[in-house]
């Protein structure tokens, strides 16, 4: 008897480590803006592949299809491991999102995975809606009503649904737009979930990781987190708080945008761990490059979420 419950105990053991996944996560990184974002990129490969993480995940605005981006993918492609692309809004500012995946090597535009016990969804909420007229973004033509922008189109919802109820592992969902404010049918794809969690009796969809607005939070509504994991490099604050002295006038001139940003010193990313009925994001903390926003007397009401350089860590039971 005594040895059938060291057995069953050591059973239990390999059953919970078994259980265990991690994963890196990383956010518009812009290398159509930063000037250094190809070093961003590595410092955060490099820290995966030390925490030996069991994929790796970018959460839109990785890139534009540009030959001079292909050195970029290249770099995230020598990782060596498995890797996932979100379609972020500023991916299709110069293509189409069939030419974008095509370019980067993502799956789709939306999708899903195993890994371990938990089932990952890939979302795409990169659609225009005028009418019943739901229009895929391409070359910029996201530029419009803020009202018409960020949809989640009825084919994906009925995929969504259907994802869902066949699995039996708990849920992970990924989106470029945050599913608390952003995604204009947020409300009709939070009542999916919750929905989901009710009909089985738990909590199946446990939380949802976004980027897009390069800020730092995390939020619970009706037992489900939702996560904002901040840019891996800036701030957009725009011409009215532009400043062209942190950089050189070469670097400047050779990335234009630079300047209408504030930048962190050093890339921002986060490792999650998956354990025991656990979520645990380890985050990363930096600086700002001054100026700093103080110094440019830039408010806080020009966004509506917090400007730090900084992603928290955070811990969630479900």
């Amino acid at each position: 008897m005594k040895n059938g419950l060291i057995t069953l105990l050591l059973l239990l053991g390999l059953s919970l480590q078994a259980q265990t996944v991690k994963f890196g996560v990383i956010t518009d990184i812009h290398p159509d803006i930063m000037h250094d974002a190809t070093a961003r990129l590595q410092d955060f490969l490099i820290a995966a592949k030390k925490q030996k993480v069991d994929f790796i995940i970018e959460l839109g605005d990785f890139c534009m299809v540009k030959e001079k981006n292909q050195p970029f993918v290249d770099l995230w492609n020598s990782f060596e491991g498995d890797k996932y692309h979100v379609l972020g809004n500023h991916d299709m500012d110069n293509e189409t999102k069939v030419n974008y995946i095509k370019f980067v090597g993502a799956v789709d535009r939306y999708y899903s995975f195993d890994k371990g016990d938990y089932h990952f969804i890939v979302m795409d909420p990169n659609n225009l809606k005028d009418g019943d007229k739901y229009t895929p973004y391409a070359h910029g033509n996201f530029y419009v009503d803020a009202k018409k922008r960020a949809w989640v189109d009825p084919e994906q919802v009925a995929w969504l649904k259907e994802d869902l109820k066949n699995t039996d592992k708990r849920c992970i969902i990924f989106s470029h737009q945050c599913f608390e404010n952003t995604v204009s049918n947020r409300e009709e794809i939070r009542a999916i979930f919750e929905a989901e969690n009710t009909r089985v009796g738990y909590t199946k969809v446990m939380a949802a990781l976004s980027g897009h607005d390069h800020t730092d939070y995390q939020k619970e509504i009706n037992g489900i987190a939702y996560i904002q994991i901040n840019s891996a490099s800036n701030q957009w604050v725009g011409a009215d708080y532009q400043c062209d002295t942190r950089y050189t006038p070469a670097i400047n001139k050779a990335h234009p945008s630079l300047k209408y940003v504030v930048p962190y010193k050093e890339a921002l990313y986060a490792m999650v761990t998956l354990k025991n009925n656990k979520l645990r994001v380890k985050g990363k903390k930096s600086e700002f490059v001054a100026p700093t926003p103080q110094d440019l007397k830039i408010p806080k009401s020009l966004h509506a979420c917090p400007l730090v350089p900084w992603i928290s860590d955070f811990k969630f039971s479900f």
